[in-house]
């Protein structure tokens, strides 16, 4: 696995790009395994790349990649015993589901967003009192902002459900209320979510697949190819061919749009690429520039554990996925590990122009990086009251100080780390790596 060293001080302002794909896009027949393809070197890709590309997915456990452009295949390949008919899940990249499963309903008048998770769960399904938990609307679990505690990372029992702060003042990456999501979609259509996603999805798109309940998750599995069928629905707007499956056009726009300004990186249960800052599953402080530095400012991404990736770039009419196991052992951030595929793929498509560009981040620096321990930070606005401190992948505090100018992290293992700087004023997070 190659390391990912992400420029320094990079920010980059969100602007909401076109939301679809320019016509004509190819739509393969919903059922048999007929799929048109369209080679890269009609595309004009540097195909010399092409092994290198295909070994850094071998070497990173990958099983499945496809990409497609304007809905055709232009690669598609699998790894050690993995088929194109094999089942794979989806781990968090199926939360992205979910969330056009709840604009389905709310489009058809089965639910709205914004009434109470207790109009649908009933009374009593979290520990609050019954204000508290009337405050909770669907519109909170699609945004990670429903304030409760989320130390019971999975857990759906009321018991685990506390009070931690007020809907929508914090955000927080928390599977249980997302997993309840699931449940107000059955209640609010009379049907169960794996009946409601075959009549709404499966039947229009030739998606395969179903959620199974594992512990108190439910996990999407599929094959590669309903993987990416999903990304060419959403490339096109929610609709398949001139099919809609989402006939909500505003709910869709919503949905790739920044949801509330704590995470501007997290619209509907997707991530979006091109904010200004963001902030990651387990961190409790933001970090500057777009989650995967390099990526078109409009693409969005479907992103689960161990590496389980949805990438739609509707600008370019890109859509690729990625399935497989842990991308390496030192627990890596998916979103990182996003960045490591797009650096790769674009060495394959050979762009002629670089997509990445830098700026002053509010004149912080932080160098050198790569660094073999010692680090210095310049900034016109870091007074005396400076903090410091150093996290690794883990979501784990390894070092903190409050030295000015000069630091040193040399105790620290090799490997990426997140710094946060913190004055009376403001606060920042970079990616450094430690050599």
């Amino acid at each position: 696995m190659k390391a990912c060293l992400l420029p320094l001080a990079v920010m980059w302002s969100f602007t909401l790009a076109p939301l679809l794909a320019q016509d004509p896009l190819y739509f393969p027949p919903t059922s048999g395994s007929d799929w048109a393809g369209t080679s890269p070197e009609e595309l004009g890709w540097c195909t010399e790349e092409l092994p290198a590309f295909y070994d850094f997915l071998d070497q990173t456990n990958t099983k499945a990649f496809i990409a497609l452009q304007d809905g055709k295949i232009v690669l598609e390949r699998y790894f050690d015993d993995f088929t194109q008919d094999s089942i794979w899940y989806w781990a968090s990249a199926g939360k992205s589901l979910t969330a056009l499963l709840v604009g389905v309903a709310q489009a058809e008048g089965l639910l709205s967003i914004d009434s109470a998770t207790a109009d649908y769960l009933g009374q009593g399904w979290t520990s609050l009192a019954s204000e508290r938990e009337r405050a909770i609307r669907v519109f909170h679990q699609l945004t990670m902002t429903t304030g409760l505690d989320d130390q019971n990372f999975d857990c759906t029992d009321p018991e685990c459900l506390i009070f931690r702060e007020e809907p929508g003042a914090r955000w927080a990456y928390h599977n249980a209320p997302y997993t309840l999501l699931t449940r107000v979609i059955e209640a609010a259509s009379g049907q169960s979510i794996n009946g409601f996603l075959t009549s709404r999805l499966k039947a229009i798109t030739g998606m395969k697949g179903a959620y199974l309940n594992i512990g108190f998750n439910r996990i999407y599995f599929s094959d590669a190819r309903s993987f990416a069928r999903f990304g060419l629905l959403m490339l096109n707007g929610g609709r398949w061919a001139d099919r809609p499956v989402l006939a909500d056009s505003s709910y869709f726009r919503q949905m790739m749009e920044p949801s509330q300004m704590l995470n501007p990186a997290y619209g509907y249960l997707w991530w979006l690429h091109g904010s200004a800052y963001h902030r990651l599953p387990g961190l409790p402080f933001d970090l500057n520039g777009p989650i995967s530095p390099g990526t078109p400012d409009d693409a969005y991404s479907a992103i689960g554990r161990d590496g389980q990736i949805l990438s739609v770039v509707p600008s370019e009419g890109l859509v690729w996925i990625r399935m497989g196991e842990a991308p390496s052992d030192d627990g890596l951030v998916p979103t990182t590990f996003h960045t490591d595929i797009w650096e790769a793929l674009e060495a394959v498509r050979c762009p002629t122009v670089s997509p990445l560009t830098e700026t002053d981040a509010a004149n912080w620096t932080v160098f050198p990086n790569p660094t073999t321990g010692p680090l210095t930070i310049r900034g016109k606005q870091l007074g005396e009251d400076l903090e410091i401190e150093v996290w690794n992948r883990q979501g784990q505090l390894r070092w903190r100080g409050t030295e000015r100018g000069s630091f040193s992290i040399h105790g620290l293992a090799p490997g990426p780390y997140w710094l946060r700087l913190r004055s009376s004023t403001e606060e920042r997070g970079f990616m450094i790596q430690k050599m």
